[in-house]
Order: C-alpha cells, then structure tokens, then sequence
C-alpha cells in the first residue's frame, strides 16, 4: 500500500494506492496552513479506504520545487511516517507530478510544467513523455519562459505559473490543470516502484527549493 502527500502548493493532497492503482484521495485547501491540515486529511484517506497506517509499504512525497512552508510540511510528515513504519519514501517532483496528470489526461505530446515561485518567477521543467525529463527543473522569469517556448503548439503548458501569468504564456495551448495532483502522485510513484526504483530511507529525503527560503531572503535584503 503507497501513500501519497502533495503539499507543493496552495492545496494539500493525499492518496493512497495499491497494486491496481489509487484507491482514495482528498485534496483540501491548505492556504498557509499545510501541516495542519495534512495529518487529519492522512486519517480521512486511511479512513476512506478502509486501510490501517500500519498497512503501508512506502510512503510517496512531492520533494518540489514549489511553496517552501507546504513542501517543509509535507517532507517532515512523509519522512516521519516513514521511520516510524520502518518503510522507505518515493521521491516525486511537483513538475513530474503535473506533467504525469497531463498524460493521464490523454495527451500525447511533449508538456511543460510550470510552478508559480512567486517573487516574479516561475519553476519548470519539460517532458517529452510520463517519464521522459528533457532537463533537470530549474527557475526563470515567466516572460523569458514564454519566449522560449514561444510557437511551440506541439507542447502543452500545465501548472499554476501559467494560471498567475496568463500574458506571458499567451499564444501558448494551456491547460486547467493548476495544481500537483495526489492521485497522479501515487500512480506516478507507483509505476517508479514497478521499473525496479528503490525508495530511499526517510533520513535521506531531500527537498529541492530551486531557491532559498522568503524569510532567509527578506532577512538578508534588511
């Protein structure tokens, strides 16, 4: 049994899924208030599926880029699960997340993920496939994301920085889908334990920020 958390961004997700796929989620609005509302949505999947904690094999986790509070949160609750079961954790990006939930859509072709980073920048990444990473994620201002991409109508645009900056990605074929989904969360995680990857011990998760903490940031500006 695979539980999945999604705190990247404003919602906050859970999932959980088995071998045929995903068998209960919720997604809530977490606002600046993730780790609040994550354990109570935990037990309400848990509940919902009938499943016990002590059934989980792995625990699933988006690492980022994206809301530094929701994905310090969402780490801290998935590596203490972990240790606790004495289970390991899968790793998942909130880019892979949107890209994987496009897919699962039924779109064939190429997907750029883009994440609101706020401070005037976006996170993306691009996929060629459901697990087809053209380049690692990384940080850019929308404007100069939007001229690089420009005239690319193969490609389909999905993630909250395309929502924020609806000018820039003009011209673009943009998607609805605003939010990292828990359910595409589980099933992508699910595949990635099917191909053979290992999950990595809960001391060993890292979350990827692209950027440093607003509060470290304002703190060196003053």
């Amino acid at each position: 049994m695979l539980l999945g958390i999604e705190t990247a961004a404003e919602r906050v997700g859970v999932a959980l899924a088995d071998a045929t796929g995903p068998r209960a989620g919720t997604w809530l609005d977490g606002g600046r208030r993730h780790a609040e509302v994550l354990a109570p949505a935990i037990a309400f999947v848990l509940d919902q599926a009938g499943v016990s904690l002590a059934e989980v094999d792995a625990v699933a986790v988006d690492v980022g880029p994206g809301l530094f509070t929701g994905i310090r949160a969402g780490v801290a609750t998935a590596q203490g699960l972990a240790h606790g079961l004495g289970v390991g954790v899968v790793e998942v990006t909130s880019v892979a997340v949107l890209a994987r939930a496009a897919y699962d859509a039924g779109w064939a072709g190429p997907v750029a993920s883009v994440v609101d980073g706020r401070r005037g920048e976006v996170f993306f990444a691009r996929y060629d496939g459901p697990t087809a990473e053209a380049a690692p994620p990384r940080r850019l201002p929308p404007a100069a994301l939007a001229e690089e991409l420009a005239g690319r109508r193969d490609l389909l645009v999905v993630g909250g920085g395309a929502h924020r900056y609806p000018e820039a990605f003009r011209g673009l074929r943009v998607a609805g889908i605003e939010h990292p989904s828990p359910r595409a969360l589980v099933a992508l995680a699910a595949d990635r334990l099917a191909a053979g990857c290992a999950p990595v011990p809960a001391g060993a998760v890292r979350p990827l920020y692209l950027r440093e903490p607003d509060a470290r940031i304002n703190w060196v500006q003053r």
